[in-house]
């Protein structure tokens, strides 16, 4: 039995509504089409007999279901609860969306979170009616699309970009899930990036705090790792099998990401790193509400409304520089304007967390609980509480953080007014 995030009769409701506010939140299915749609898709609203909800597009997909061709169901921010709980679904969920399946395998995933296969599995078919190959299934479907209709690459490239083993299952999940050849989807295909780039949009729901989150990067930004504009934020990114750059521009709806990659198969990879960075998949206007119900916050929240809380695109940088390492690192293979080097490997800083994050020994990334990460962190020499607290809230998104330090690592922080309160809500 799948667990909905929302009960079926307010998912219902949201549905009639055609309630953007719930997209990425449940996927409707559709009993007599056997498809499945975002809850604001413009379609004629099914009787209720006939809709089900499930919690996950894997989960619709598994129950024989296809896409909507109308709504694209998967092009939507997705769930605050993913970044936000810290059971082992959401956790997993975390690892999926960032590749580890395709890159380690299922055994891989399920040592990260500590369990065994067999439990994880059984975990995730219960609370979101698929296991853990179907989750990595579903994302890479996802990213296949995105590639297929808004890049210029060849289908084979799209392929092995979005973590597909071989052409022939490429192939064949398309048609599965969209009910359509990847050559019709390319039919759709938007103008292509410039060279070398791969330019997609990145979804949010609004309100959305653009010139406080760049205001954050740029009293933050280390020079040549990062370069803000009034209008973007560029950076470099370390990733599993190579570097990129990233420039981000927000836009009415979306943020304009172009990324420039040494391996495509981190594509997937960077586009997740930088959706939490920016917190994409966030639900402002309920923070904004429950924020609002405040009388001391309440200006605050009408003077900015859609504040974010932005995270982290690597638990060792945000941990690190913390700590006060905050100088580049070596120099990219393929510079990038201003942006010309990478945030230091920890092999490459001398001192005992460093080395730690160096050999294993201690890992900071999404897979991890909340409560042990911060207790680890906590009790590590030369760290302690208050930057145990940060680094979660940062890499984990943890709620009801409190800082009482002056450290000047989170000064710029603490002028994006009441960023750490949104995660109570």
């Amino acid at each position: 039995m799948t667990v909905v995030l929302v009960d079926t009769e307010r998912a219902y409701r949201a549905v009639a509504a055609r309630d953007a506010r719930f997209d990425g939140c449940f996927i409707l299915a559709v009993r007599t089409t056997r498809i499945y749609c975002r809850p604001s898709c413009p379609a004629v609203t099914p009787k209720r007999r006939n809709a089900e909800f499930y919690p996950t597009a894997a989960a619709a997909q598994a129950a024989g279901y296809r896409a909507c061709r109308r709504c694209l169901p998967d092009a939507v921010p997705g769930s605050p609860e993913w970044n936000l709980r810290a059971d082992l679904a959401a956790r997993a969920m975390r690892l999926i969306s960032d590749g580890v399946v395709e890159r380690e395998g299922v055994p891989g995933l399920a040592a990260r979170l500590g369990y065994s296969e067999r439990h994880l599995t059984r975990v995730l078919t219960a609370e979101l009616g698929a296991g853990p190959l179907a989750l990595a299934r579903a994302h890479r479907a996802h990213s296949a699309r995105l590639l297929i209709e808004t890049t210029d690459l060849s289908l084979t490239e799209v392929a092995f970009a979005a973590g597909f083993a071989s052409v022939r299952q490429f192939n064949d999940t398309i048609r599965s899930v969209f009910a359509a050849t990847p050559s019709a989807l390319r039919a759709k295909r938007s103008a292509p990036g410039a060279a070398g780039r791969i330019v997609l949009r990145l979804p949010y729901r609004p309100p959305f705090d653009a010139a406080g989150l760049l205001g954050y990067f740029r009293a933050s930004a280390i020079p040549g790792v990062e370069h803000v504009t009034d209008t973007t934020y560029a950076r470099s990114l370390r990733l599993p099998h190579g570097q990129a750059t990233v420039i981000l521009t927000p836009a009415a709806g979306y943020v304009s990401c172009s990324l420039r990659l040494t391996d495509l198969r981190d594509l997937g990879s960077a586009v997740n790193r930088v959706r939490r960075l920016l917190d994409l998949d966030a639900d402002p206007r309920a923070v904004d509400e429950f924020l609002g119900d405040d009388p001391t916050l309440r200006p605050l929240v009408a003077a900015r409304p859609g504040v974010r809380l932005p995270g982290s695109v690597d638990g060792a940088e945000t941990l690190l520089r913390a700590l006060g390492h905050t100088s580049p690192g070596e120099a990219l293979d393929v510079p990038d304007g201003p942006v010309t080097h990478l945030y230091p490997a920890p092999s490459a800083i001398d001192s005992p967390v460093a080395a730690a994050l160096a050999d294993g020994s201690l890992v900071v990334d999404v897979g991890r609980d909340t409560d042990d990460l911060e207790a680890e962190l906590a009790a590590f020499p030369g760290v302690g509480p208050d930057i145990a607290r940060y680094v979660v809230m940062r890499v984990l998104g943890a709620p009801d953080v409190p800082l009482h330090n002056d450290n000047a690592a989170w000064r710029p922080w603490r002028s994006y007014a009441a960023m750490h309160l949104r995660r109570s809500a």
